[in-house]
């Protein structure tokens, strides 16, 4: 006798699995850079505290948790090679609950983000398609190796600093400000490359064109490394020229560090990326508030 397998899949999700499917370990890179924006203004946040809470539980935990249950709907064949134990190949988020919960939090991100203001309200709304237009046919740019990577790497870095930095100064950020969210999230198309690397199998049997897939792993870590290098050497030069040596050494040295841990990858660049996730990220990021202070001296110059 035989027992059917849909005797064992649940009629409605486990609550572990829900939260799994919204991966905490992600929202930390756009929490940081709403951060990061707040600190490059010379506003004091102390006044304005429930923005600040506010932004970071929106930009981390609801878009962010939003935008991978919407990725993980949308790549539900995909992941059923690459990674079966996720939530919903697996069976523990079922039927269409994962596009029920990536849509209700959709909506939940434009109510809170109303709360921001017009400037956060606006970001938001640009967060939340850009999600969808990563994942979702008939866009999904997550086909391209260059403008997938590029589009994650702006939600995540580029597009929180400049909506903390408007939230917090109530207009939109000054010139310095701008610059450097943009130098950041173009260097974040690096890390988004690396993280590819983990679907090279699945991508390559659904047609997903990442640079793993297109350039061969080798030349992907190259192009990666390159422009995380390239993004933090212009930091380094605006720094200098808005009078900031002592930031922009900072910077040097934790590009220094990167550049030595770069090596380590690029030795073996499948094998390595998420150590190299784990170690040289770290040292990216640091960078980003050293450079959020000296983006604060500026603006509270007279």
């Amino acid at each position: 006798m035989t027992v059917s397998s849909n005797l064992h899949i649940p009629a409605r999700p486990q609550p572990k699995a829900m939260l799994e499917l919204i991966k905490p370990i992600t929202w930390f890179p756009p929490m940081w850079a709403y951060l990061c924006g707040i600190a490059s203004v010379g506003v004091s946040p102390w006044g304005a505290w429930p923005l600040v809470l506010l932004g970071v539980i929106l930009a981390g935990p609801v878009v962010c948790g939003m935008s991978q249950a919407a990725n993980d709907w949308c790549d539900r064949h995909v992941d059923a090679v690459n990674e079966p134990q996720r939530p919903i190949p697996s069976g523990r988020i079922p039927g269409r609950w994962g596009l029920w919960i990536a849509l209700a939090m959709s909506g939940l991100s434009l109510v809170l983000g109303w709360f921001l203001g017009p400037w956060g309200f606006a970001a938001t709304g640009v967060g939340v398609l850009a999600a969808w237009a990563y994942s979702a046919e008939p866009v999904r740019l997550k086909r391209s190796g260059w403008w997938g990577p590029g589009l994650v790497g702006l939600c995540y870095e580029g597009l929180p600093w400049f909506t903390g930095a408007a939230v917090l100064s109530q207009g939109l950020p000054h010139f310095p400000v701008v610059t450097m969210a943009l130098l950041y999230a173009f260097g974040a198309h690096g890390i988004m490359t690396l993280n590819d690397f983990k679907a090279l199998e699945g991508d390559k049997l659904h047609g997903v064109r990442s640079l793993p897939v297109t350039l061969g792993p080798d030349v992907a870590a190259k192009v990666a490394c390159t422009v995380m290098v390239l993004a933090q050497a212009l930091v380094i030069v605006m720094l200098l020229i808005w009078g900031r040596p002592w930031h922009a050494l900072a910077v040097t040295l934790l590009l220094a560090l990167q550049i030595w841990a770069m090596r380590t990858l690029l030795s073996d660049p499948k094998g390595r990326a998420p150590w190299y996730q784990a170690t040289g990220i770290g040292l990216y990021v640091s960078g980003m508030m050293i450079t959020a202070f000296a983006l604060r001296s500026l603006e509270a110059l007279p």
